[in-house]
């Protein structure tokens, strides 16, 4: 028996906002979710200049090269960005979060990449874990011990991050991490994590099995809760199959 990855994605631009600047992949070896910042026009392209550019690391990795893929494909968002820049100085301050899982060819290892404030959770025999950490104004003041993650989740500048991909220097997080079967993966933008509950989250990827389902009941909550950004998941299982 091998791991495999299997997954589906959806989107919607909310109650609020007039467009959407996230982008997703879901794929067989890579699911990403990217969020634009930037104003509409900059935003979207910022998105979907990052899924773009990671996309084609949809394929066969050897375990040991995924991290270099992943660093790969941010170092060409980068560069497409701060060109996307230069042929329009109107898109100055454009940005994206990225948020990306690569699945090795064995199955035996998957990495990921992660900057900005967009999510990877884990949801792992009844335990959800929040895998990531936000670039966020708010996450530095918790790390600092200045407020808690309750105060966090309601601060006024709960929306301010502290790196994207913008066209110039970052430091993306990477990590790896050993897949089990029965593993559950949600990727999604701010538009979902910061008005559902991580508790919620877990009630509905336990009691979804259907992915396309559970996708859709996410979304929904996110509306329900006033639906105030564009809300984005992707919904990733580790199965084991011949």
């Amino acid at each position: 028996m091998t791991l495999k990855l299997r997954s589906v994605g959806a989107s919607d631009r909310g109650l609020i906002r007039s467009g959407n600047q996230d982008a997703l992949h879901s794929g067989t070896w890579l699911v990403a979710v990217a969020d634009g910042m930037g104003g509409m026009a900059a935003g979207d392209l910022a998105s979907r200049i990052a899924i773009d550019a990671v996309g084609p690391l949809d394929l066969a990795t050897p375990e040991d090269a995924l991290v270099a893929a992943l660093q790969s494909g941010i170092e060409q968002a980068t560069a497409r960005i701060a060109e996307a820049v230069r042929e329009d100085p109107e898109r100055q301050g454009m940005g994206t979060t990225l948020t990306a899982l690569l699945f090795a060819r064995t199955g035996s290892c998957l990495a990921l990449a992660h900057v900005g404030d967009s999510r990877a959770y884990l949801y792992r025999e009844g335990v959800l874990k929040q895998i990531t950490r936000d670039d966020t104004f708010v996450q530095m003041l918790v790390d600092q011990g200045l407020i808690t993650p309750d105060q966090a989740a309601s601060h006024p500048r709960r929306a301010v991050v502290t790196q994207a991909l913008q066209g110039g220097e970052v430091s993306p997080a990477y990590a790896t991490m050993v897949p089990r079967a029965g593993d559950r993966w949600l990727l999604c933008s701010d538009g979902l994590s910061n008005v559902v509950r991580p508790d919620t989250l877990a009630e509905v990827l336990a009691g979804h099995p259907d992915r396309d389902e559970c996708a859709r009941r996410l979304i929904d909550l996110a509306l329900r809760a006033g639906g105030p950004d564009n809300v984005t998941v992707v919904i990733a299982d580790v199965v084991a199959e011949d």
